[in-house]
């Protein structure tokens, strides 16, 4: 159990940024009176930690940065709250994939070295549950890579969390990729790159398992990267989607934010980009290779996860199945009877989804509410 909640961090994730990276996002960034405090707390850690940046640089270079991968990586994407970490932690029971941990994302710079003491110092301090849903959270597990790159590039839609009054333009530049220049993109590309080997030669597997919403934007980049990647694509019903956003935002950002923002601002953001990341998707997708788009609604696989999953594995020909069956099975029983957040749909919530977020809901088949 940690010692502090999330809402009472004295400090953000930047903490764990290399100190180019801090000063290349935050410079000339308006930081609002009640947030100076957690900024120059976050700022100092930053920099002393920072200096220790250039060990790790020297021993990747040297280790890994030349090492060819074994195998393209295996992408899980859906807009948040989508049943992506659900699906992520079962992929996760097979030893062969590799995972970004909740550690590496918050200390990317220091991953081949010191790991044991600032992980120690990270369970003390984090809580043992995300306060969104309940869902288990220690150092080890697997966590979305995005929060990693914004310690590693300013190239990074998840900018949003400290300054959240730039959030549309972040979305266009580095969720949907409308308007990021050809050096910003590659430098994503390199960052990206770093994370997957790191997190290969941290976790000991052979194929990289990615869970991470922003991802569904990059899909002709990350194609790029990888041309044999296999996709793993999620649709949950919108409506469940907003209720369930709203909240995943308004609370994450609370212990993050530099910016004052009000929950209605948070809210529709949230509600214009839902199409835009939708429609990147839509447009993007016909880049990945026949075969390796396997395309459910969340609804379906958790209605029959084992029978869902095994399924996966043979459509897009993954490797591991018969050695890791056993594990996967015995994790989903784990989890039967998790309680979720239940939902009720309120006349405003049904008014918006159905403005904003029609194409989705005529496109997979969901019935419209009124």
């Amino acid at each position: 159990m940690g010692l502090l909640k999330f809402e009472d961090l004295p400090v953000n994730t930047l903490v764990g940024a290399d100190w180019k990276t801090f000063k290349r996002m935050t410079d000339g960034k308006e930081i609002d009176k009640g947030y100076r405090t957690k900024y120059y707390l976050t700022k100092s850690i930053c920099r002393l930690l920072s200096l220790m940046a250039p060990i790790q640089e020297r021993r990747y270079q040297k280790l890994l940065a030349d090492k060819p991968l074994e195998h393209d990586p295996l992408f899980i994407l859906g807009h948040w709250r989508s049943g992506t970490t659900f699906v992520h932690n079962i992929f996760a029971q097979d030893m062969h994939f590799a995972h970004t941990t909740t550690y590496q994302t918050v200390f990317p710079h220091m991953m081949m070295f010191g790991q044991p003491f600032f992980k120690f110092m990270m369970n003390i301090f984090i809580p043992s549950q995300r306060p969104t849903d309940k869902m288990e959270l220690t150092p080890d597990l697997p966590q979305e890579e995005e929060f990693a790159l914004t310690n590693m590039t300013p190239c990074s839609y998840y900018d949003f969390w400290f300054f959240p009054r730039q959030m549309m333009d972040f979305c266009d530049r580095y969720l949907t990729f409308e308007t990021i220049t050809e050096s910003e993109k590659r430098e994503f590309q390199e960052q990206f790159l770093k994370i997957v080997k790191i997190s290969l030669w941290n976790t000991g597997g052979t194929q990289y398992l990615s869970k991470n919403p922003p991802h569904t934007g990059h899909v002709k980049a990350l194609v790029e990267m990888f041309p044999n990647a296999k996709f793993i694509y999620l649709m949950r019903n919108p409506y469940t989607v907003f209720e369930s956003t709203r909240s995943f935002f308004t609370q994450t950002i609370q212990p993050l934010k530099l910016q004052d923002i009000s929950d209605d601002e948070i809210e529709m953001n949230a509600i214009h980009v839902y199409p835009r990341l939708y429609k990147a998707y839509q447009e993007q997708k016909k880049f990945i290779p026949e075969g390796n788009l396997y395309e459910v609604k969340f609804e379906e696989f958790e209605r029959d996860a084992y029978a869902v999953t095994k399924d996966i594995y043979a459509k897009l020909q993954l490797p591991g199945w018969e050695e890791s069956e056993e594990a996967i099975r015995n994790y989903i029983d784990s989890k039967r009877g998790h309680k979720k957040n239940q939902y009720e749909y309120s006349p405003r919530t049904i008014q918006l989804v159905n403005e904003h977020w029609g194409q989705a809901i005529d496109d997979w088949g969901y019935e419209p509410k009124f």
